[in-house]
């Protein structure tokens, strides 16, 4: 077998090419790298406004659940059990409550959506 003498030139030529080729996939590799943190960063920004819009829902049943959780225990003596309208009383306030929670989210800006 004879084996063909490779000439300079061509394998300058190929490491040249070679060069080239990294380097064009080393900038594609970045470019891609941008693109995942961009993905994530607006993954973690969508996480954040349904974590705030959790927040908020929770904070607005937080007073209402103490306040039946009070009425719930079985007392004896109550002044608002011997009431007539006791009852639509304590409903019509944590009504009151919870609407003006969620009128103080809403102005705040804290419920919208962008």
């Amino acid at each position: 077998m004879t084996s063909l003498p490779l000439n300079r030139q061509v394998l300058l030529n190929l490491r040249n090419s070679c060069v080239r080729l990294l380097e064009d996939i080393d900038a594609h590799k970045q470019i891609l790298e941008g693109l995942d943190n961009l993905y994530y960063a607006v993954q973690g920004q969508r996480m954040n406004e349904i974590m705030k819009v959790l927040t908020v829902v929770s904070s607005i049943f937080i007073p209402l659940t103490f306040i039946v959780g009070v009425y719930g225990m079985n007392f004896k003596y109550m002044p608002e059990l011997s009431y007539r309208y006791g009852y639509y009383t304590v409903v019509g306030i944590m009504f009151a409550i919870g609407l003006g929670l969620l009128i103080f989210f809403l102005r705040r800006g804290w419920l919208k959506r962008d």
